[in-house]
């Protein structure tokens, strides 16, 4: 049965991996958080504007509560969802996290005053008429997903880990620690295809 616990408790997933989301920002320059670091372009700061774009349609749009300060609708934009996953240069860092955080309070809004299976209507899915459940489910999850993007991400800017200050367990390990590992995993893949120079 979905009832209140269940919202409750997707409630409290989503909020946990926003501020993760967040936490992936502190403490870096802004080129870092800028810049491409896949060949597909994922940064950092465009994972946390494109989460504020989803996170508005879906807890907005989608039960007829618009957030009023959105830049884009991307099944309005022939490009897509390629606008929403970076920033441009005149688009400042702190706004980005800001609308963020708008959001944040928008879709709590809207969570809080619906029923979990309130009806809505997500115009782009197969099947679009859908209940809170739902979009709470999918916004936990996207969010999740993008929230491991910006582990490897953040690695790869300067090797910090985990989900908060408090959860950086791997972190914990050297230079050296991390080199043999790393050595370790990669003779175990050459074993397993040795055809691979």
């Amino acid at each position: 049965m979905i009832d209140a616990f269940v919202k409750d408790h997707l409630h409290e997933r989503l909020r946990t991996v926003r501020a993760t989301m967040l936490w992936k920002l502190d403490g870096i320059e802004e080129f870092d958080a800028r810049r491409p670091l896949t060949a597909t372009g994922t940064n950092l700061l465009g994972l946390v504007k494109h989460l504020s774009v989803s996170e508005a349609l879906y807890f907005g749009d989608v039960f007829g509560r618009p957030f009023g300060d959105l830049p884009l609708r991307w099944w309005d934009d022939d490009a897509g969802l390629l606008p929403s996953m970076w920033a441009t240069a005149d688009e400042p860092r702190a706004e980005i996290v800001d609308r963020y955080r708008r959001v944040w309070d928008h879709s709590d809004a809207t969570i809080a005053a619906l029923e979990i299976d309130a009806p809505g209507h997500v115009p782009w899915w197969p099947r679009p008429d859908v209940q809170l459940f739902n979009v709470m489910v999918h916004l936990v999850a996207e969010t999740n997903r993008h929230a491991g993007h910006a582990d490897i991400l953040r690695e790869q800017v300067d090797g910090s880990v985990g989900t908060d200050a408090e959860n950086t367990a791997l972190s914990g390990f050297d230079a050296a620690f991390w080199a043999n590992h790393r050595a370790d995993v990669e003779h175990a893949a050459h074993a397993a295809d040795p055809t691979r120079p």
